[in-house]
């Protein structure tokens, strides 16, 4: 089936780019897309003092003197803490409220980020989600795509009573080289010999909690999944005269930060009436620091990455508040899946709409869930198709309201 819409007017193609790749590139970004000629042109030192003078800029345009309190996400990992550093430095009096999620029987950050939090002088509010998935009708209304992975709403619906403005370091691992764990193994993966097609491969296999190996028995008739089209998306990123690992770079740019992350933070902010503050990813410091040669944004032989947002770090002595170790809000979905998810795909997904309307072949569903240890992979192969049933019923079949929770 080609890219015109079907009889449910739901675009295959999206569907399969969301379901294989969390992302979907036929949206409208709001971001810049980048192609291979904006990177590793620069082989000089970044001008450190430039970076910082231009986050600074940022924040200063961005709020001034519009309130006296912000609101800001807050993992503990670099990119947070670099941002609510600057912002203590620039805005000593404002009032900074601090929002960290405890996912249930996941790895618990709240109390490094409760730390950093008492560090720079600002209210710590911790959002405790027992059942993750319970609200994911409500933000899939809002983002009107099939997306599970929702932190984001939370730390949003939180914010919305606290200020108007949402402060995050969204942008540090894209921008600055911050995803080690796949630089390491796709350098592992590959070589200087290898074709665009073996790079296209070792960077699928390098994300590791998404690919599943029988995904092309996923789909139904509404849409026959091949490899090769997902291939050819990826084409552009790896058939380029940049070294491998600016093109995992530029693949990452523009992948989940461009088509996912980006723009569900976006709608939900404008769903809660909430003003985004990005420092990291303004036009002017993604136009500065891009191009410079990735051996000043991650260390191959330390695998250490975002290393002039670490240097910042040093400088403004707040270096000792992170780890090395990468940092977010990260939830435990194997726990989830044994606790809440597998309940509600075998509720949603018994007599699917999207089974029924040949979307999704009933056969994978009943294959694997019901597995005992089912592989992570899968897991979040099942969360999908939950969102991808639960964003179907609100918006091709209208029978399912926005405000329905999931318990």
């Amino acid at each position: 089936m080609d890219a015109e819409k079907s009889r449910d007017n739901v675009d295959p193609n999206t569907i399969r780019n969301i379901l294989t790749l969390r992302y979907d590139s036929s949206q409208k970004p709001v971001l810049p897309k980048l192609v291979w000629n904006n990177f590793s042109t620069n082989q000089t030192q970044p001008n450190l003092d430039t970076v910082e003078k231009l986050i600074e800029n940022y924040l200063r345009n961005k709020i001034g003197t519009k309130t006296d309190k912000i609101a800001i996400a807050l993992s503990g990992g670099v990119d947070s803490t670099l941002v609510i550093a600057f912002l203590r430095r620039i805005f000593p009096q404002i009032k900074i409220e601090a929002i960290s999620i405890r996912f249930a029987n996941s790895v618990d950050e709240t109390t490094s980020a409760a730390k950093i939090a008492e560090h720079f002088g600002a209210n710590h509010h911790v959002v405790e989600l027992n059942n993750y998935l319970e609200e994911l009708p409500k933000a899939i209304s809002m983002i009107k795509l099939p997306f599970w992975d929702m932190h984001w709403y939370y730390v949003v619906k939180k914010a919305q009573t606290l200020s108007k403005f949402l402060a995050s370091g969204d942008g540090g691992d894209e921008v600055f080289g911050g995803y080690t764990f796949r630089y390491k193994k796709f350098l592992e993966l590959t070589n200087e010999k290898s074709t665009p097609l073996e790079k296209i491969k070792a960077y699928l296999q390098c994300h590791e909690r998404d690919r599943v190996q029988d995904q092309e028995k996923l789909f139904g008739a509404q849409y026959q999944f091949t490899w090769e089209s997902i291939y050819e998306l990826l084409l552009p990123y790896f058939d380029n005269p940049l070294s491998r690992l600016d093109q995992v770079f530029l693949a990452d740019y523009n992948g989940k930060l461009l088509y996912n992350f980006s723009l569900v933070n976006s709608s939900l902010h404008n769903s809660f009436g909430l003003e985004s503050v990005t420092p990291l990813l303004s036009e002017d410091l993604i136009s500065y620091v891009i191009p410079f040669s990735n051996q000043f944004k991650y260390d191959v032989k330390n695998d250490l990455g975002k290393l002039l947002l670490r240097k910042l770090l040093t400088k403004y002595a707040a270096n000792h508040l992170v780890t090395g170790e990468k940092l977010g809000f990260n939830v435990n979905t194997i726990s989830l899946w044994k606790s809440y998810g597998q309940r509600l795909c075998k509720e949603y997904l018994h007599n699917a709409r999207i089974v029924k309307n040949d979307w999704i072949d009933a056969n994978w569903i009943n294959k694997h869930i019901d597995e005992k240890d089912l592989h992570i992979n899968y897991v979040n192969k099942f969360l999908g198709l939950l969102a991808f049933e639960i964003w179907y019923r609100i918006f091709v079949t209208k029978e399912l309201d926005g405000n329905t929770r999931l318990n």
